[in-house]
């Protein structure tokens, strides 16, 4: 790494951490570690019809992201150095429960400042950036920026168990709300939740529209628009042979988890996918705590999904950008992944490391930000489950403010070997990336983020090298 890199991560990080004080924790919110929110004051139950908005909870959220991408080499007509920024945040507003009932709504809002944005004829080369923005829209009318309805649902809740019906995120292994960015992504359908059983927790979804982040409207769970790239389906990891021509714009997205909690230290899962008629998956989970003294533990865990073809289909369908060149079947979504880690724990210490191994048939099938690498070998930005493909990684994380070192203070880093295959033309070259990101809790209400990202290319035979340095700056406050 050149030393200028250096610097700057040294620089980033001893301003973070000069920057501040306490523990995140607002009096109704608390940040997750992936960005998303954990409410810790939710609206009672209420008695009385009349009551269920006097009583409910306003929760405001006012966040920055901005997006620095710099490729090593940009001689390529069809890339280019990009730059974003979003301003804007969410007001979120929950109802209280009338015998079992209640609502949530939620309005977000990205909007980018011109100091900071390209030009529309260039918004068609943003990487990271393009979630700040709904490309489809503003490639039309010329106007940045966007606003959305990311939640609005009904709830019913009996006992243990609850019914949602409406547009929500949706958390599985194979769908994640993702928000890293300025808006979540969210479904459209309805869902269930279990918990009657004991240590157990059962989720359904049947889900019939999907809202990615850099959407302003609900579109196909599936299909890809190969003649208007950015109306339906366009998610960076979306199969682009199953477009809206092929499979049309009905599909529904059909999801069954099982979470068992019945043994000592074993968590375990299965959960079950299906868009009829395109694909299913069975993905078998298990992590296993062992404690070994003195505070410290070893977690070993293992994915495995089954990927199966249900499209019987007469074209390309292997390869998820459209080229099937090198693949064994071209025809068929038949596929598999394994993924294993170990994960070292003590107090505020985590040490990862992580292997990947996609079987070399299809690419996985995972437009919903659910990744199936995610947790175990997928670094940031990464979409490393092409098929035949091996990923080696490794992470630590330190929590200074868990340590009474530095309140508020965390920073992880991470290492990652992508070793794809360079016999198939539709599949990258081999990279390595490493990712640091450090963050800093400023009082109870501001968190500041910092990521960077460099990724280097192994000059795999044949291939476009992709290198290239990301920086992300995030901030989030809340009232």
């Amino acid at each position: 790494m050149k030393k200028s890199k250096l610097s700057l991560i040294a620089i980033s990080t001893l301003f973070l951490a000069s920057t501040a004080s306490a523990t995140l924790q607002s009096d109704k919110v608390t940040l997750n570690g992936n960005m998303s929110l954990k409410y810790t004051k939710l609206p009672s139950s209420v008695n009385s019809f009349s009551k269920i908005f006097s009583e409910g909870i306003f929760y405001g959220r006012l966040r920055t992201n901005s997006f620095i991408w710099n490729w090593t080499d940009d001689s390529s007509s069809k890339i280019s150095d990009n730059k974003a920024m979003g301003i804007g945040g969410s007001f979120i507003y929950k109802t209280a429960s009338f015998s079992g009932f209640s609502a949530t709504a939620g309005v977000y809002t990205s909007q980018n400042p011109s100091f900071f944005r390209e030009d529309v004829e260039d918004i068609k080369y943003l990487k990271a950036g393009k979630d700040t923005l709904s490309r489809s829209n503003t490639s039309v009318t010329g106007d940045f920026g966007m606003s959305v309805l990311g939640q609005a649902y009904l709830k019913y809740r009996r006992n243990k168990t609850s019914f949602i019906l409406g547009r929500q995120f949706v958390e599985t292994v194979f769908t994640k709300s993702n928000d890293t960015k300025m808006i979540p992504n969210s479904f459209d359908g309805v869902t269930a939740t279990i918990k009657d059983l004991p240590k157990t927790t059962i989720k359904l979804a049947y889900l019939y529209n999907q809202k990615l982040r850099d959407h302003t409207s609900s579109h196909d769970i599936l299909a890809f628009n190969s003649v208007d790239k950015w109306t339906q389906n366009d998610d960076s990891a979306v199969n682009k042979n199953l477009t809206t021509q092929r499979i049309g714009t009905d599909n529904k997205l059909l999801i069954a988890t099982v979470t068992n909690k019945s043994i000592k230290n074993l968590k375990a899962n299965v959960s079950f996918m299906m868009v009829p008629d395109v694909v299913s998956n069975l993905t078998l989970e298990a992590h296993y705590k062992v404690p070994v003294g003195g505070g410290w533990s070893v977690t070993p865990a293992v994915r495995y999904m089954q990927q199966m073809d249900n499209l019987s289909a007469d074209y390309d369908v292997a390869n998820l950008k459209g080229n099937s060149s090198g693949y064994i079947d071209k025809q068929s979504l038949d596929s598999s992944l394994l993924a294993l880690k170990l994960d070292i724990r003590k107090s505020a210490f985590l040490g990862r490391l992580g292997y990947s191994k996609v079987a070399d048939k299809a690419d996985i099938i995972a437009p919903w930000r659910g990744f199936p690498t995610g947790g175990f070998t997928r670094a940031m930005g990464q979409y490393n489950w092409y098929a035949n493909t091996k990923t080696y990684l490794a992470r630590v994380g330190y929590d200074f403010g868990k340590a009474n070192i530095l309140d508020g203070f965390s920073l992880m880093a991470r290492y990652a070997i992508q070793d794809f295959d360079d016999n198939k033309a539709g599949v990258q070259a081999d990279t390595n990336i490493l990712n640091i990101d450090a963050r800093q809790n400023i009082g109870k209400n501001l968190e500041a983020k910092l990521r960077l990202g460099f990724v280097t290319d192994e000059d795999s035979a044949g291939k476009s090298d992709i290198s290239y340095n990301e920086y992300r700056f995030e901030l989030n406050y809340f009232f």
